[in-house]
């Protein structure tokens, strides 16, 4: 039953609480839930006592059982009990302080550290072997027990005197008789001429050294002399003297200093060498009748060098002459290029001529990659001559460096409606020491800080304007098409156009003052 809880209102007598029989009904089922009715142990009643720290039955010789519930344990501190099996809960070591005695079988599956003195009322059985009953310390092991250990010092005692009473004896193949005290004494093996020893562990290895020639083994011979023997397929290293010649690795020496090698073969035999042959010194033949390929690093003919790809002269200073027989010419037949070579007389070339990026085809001179640039001495002049010759480029820049003259009949400039602009260095002035003559064209569009001078139609005659940055636009070619003075000026920023008879009004004015102003020539 679940404890229940008396209603005690709100305030005193206010009348919400349980009434008296009711709140007094709750405690009394309260005490029988904690102590039970008469004898029923399964509640704290007088069967148990709780007091001064301590559980006590009611009951004379009585069990006090605890039991979880499910797989629950029983905690007492760290000590942990589930069933019958006792653990720590923190996982610490549980000591126990006190004397153990196991009156049953003790079965340790773990590890066991003695800290103290084991001891054995009977005899020490183990998994395996014979049940020991106690240990002797007896230095002659006269008891021969089969239940009893001996102690170190027993059985050091024992051996010592034993082994030292002992000795190995042997003899040897002169029939010499040693021995060795085993207590004090080692045996050693040594080997003789071409023999050797070696000991591993327990056993002793003897072997024969490379000094020892064998049957079928294959060894090195040093020094030995062979009288008359004979020799199937042998394999010999290093140098080999047979008679005047030393054989060593792949060459061939005759062993007398300066003395000629000779190949020869036996009557009309001849002398073949079968694969390339490579001459590394100077060869001196007469001459060589060959069917194959020679090869040599460097090949000297008459006054003539073949060494590695060049033919060169043999003598000093000498001239290299490639010369055809009779009508015959000289054909090279892949790209030849020349470093630093200098060619005296006619060249005649059939098909293109490369120079570096110059290119040289037919009579077109192009550039394969970059520009062309001709630069002639200082002071002299680059003249390209013919009568009626133009310089003609679909797209070109033109640019004339510190020229003192320029001259062309037509200067025009290449982009539709673009300007051609003149410019002179630093304060420098344009000088024309001839008349300029101007087409008529349309007034043009000022320009600020720029004015224009032009020639435009005036009443069905070209006359001379200037323009300046105000679009302000004054003749000054003073005649009209009567032929007389005239002034001329049209503002942009008022709009007014002036057109002034100076003939005219100067006319009027001798008639006025009655002095002369107009003088003809």
């Amino acid at each position: 039953m679940a404890r229940q809880a008396i209603n005690i209102g709100s305030s005193a007598n206010d009348g919400t609480g349980d009434p008296l029989r009711t709140a007094f009904d709750k405690i009394n089922d309260n005490f029988v839930e904690l102590y039970g009715t008469d004898n029923d142990i399964n509640t704290l009643d007088a069967n148990l006592d709780v007091s001064t720290h301590a559980i006590t039955t009611g009951v004379t010789n009585g069990d006090i059982t605890i039991t979880p519930n499910g797989t629950g344990s029983i905690k007492l501190g760290s000590l942990k009990f589930n069933g019958t099996t006792l653990s720590s809960d923190d996982s610490t070591i549980i000591n126990i302080n006190e004397g153990l005695v196991v009156d049953g079988t003790a079965n340790i599956s773990g590890a066991t550290t003695l800290g103290g003195t084991l001891s054995v009322a009977t005899s020490l059985a183990l998994a395996t072997g014979a049940t020991v009953t106690g240990i002797l310390d007896e230095d002659n092991m006269a008891t021969n027990s089969a239940t009893q250990l001996a102690t170190q010092q027993s059985i050091k005692a024992y051996v010592d005197s034993t082994v030292t009473a002992q000795d190995l004896d042997f003899a040897c193949d002169d029939s010499t008789s040693l021995s060795i005290d085993l207590d004090s004494e080692s045996l050693q093996f040594s080997g003789g001429a071409g023999i050797t020893t070696a000991g591993t562990a327990n056993t002793v290895t003897i072997a024969i050294d490379g000094t020892v020639a064998t049957l079928t083994g294959a060894q090195t011979l040093t020094n030995k002399v062979l009288t008359s023997p004979t020799i199937n397929a042998a394999t010999m290293t290093g140098a080999i003297a047979i008679n005047g010649i030393t054989l060593n690795d792949n060459t061939i020496i005759a062993n007398t200093s300066d003395s000629d090698l000779e190949l020869d073969g036996s009557g009309s035999g001849a002398v073949k060498i079968l694969a390339n042959a490579t001459v590394v010194g100077t060869l001196t033949t007469a001459d060589i009748t060959n069917t194959n390929n020679i090869t040599t690093t460097q090949l000297d003919a008459d006054g003539v060098r073949l060494k590695d790809n060049k033919i060169t002269t043999f003598a000093s200073n000498a001239n290299l002459e490639l010369a055809a027989n009779g009508s015959g010419s000289v054909d090279i037949q892949n790209a030849m290029t020349t470093v630093g070579q200098t060619i005296t007389g006619d060249v005649a070339i059939t098909g293109k001529a490369d120079v570096d990026n110059l290119r040289l085809d037919g009579n077109v001179l192009s550039a394969t990659s970059g520009g062309i640039t001709i630069t002639p001495a200082d002071g002299q002049n680059v003249t390209i001559g013919g009568t009626n010759t133009n310089l003609t480029a679909a797209e070109a820049n033109f640019t004339l460096m510190e020229a003192t003259t320029a001259r062309a009949d037509t200067i025009e400039s290449d982009t539709s409606n673009a300007d051609l602009v003149f410019n002179t260095q630093g304060t420098g002035v344009f000088d024309f020491n001839a008349a300029i003559k101007m087409a008529e064209v349309s007034k043009p569009s000022a320009v600020a800080d720029h004015g224009f001078i032009y020639v435009k139609n005036d009443s069905g005659t070209g006359e001379v304007f200037v323009l300046d940055a105000a679009d302000n636009e004054t003749k000054i070619s003073p005649h009209n098409d009567n032929g007389e003075w005239e002034y001329f000026s049209r503002n942009s920023r008022t709009g007014k156009t002036v057109r002034i008879n100076m003939e005219a009004m100067i006319r009027d004015l001798e008639t006025f003052t009655g002095n002369k102003y107009i003088e003809s020539e």
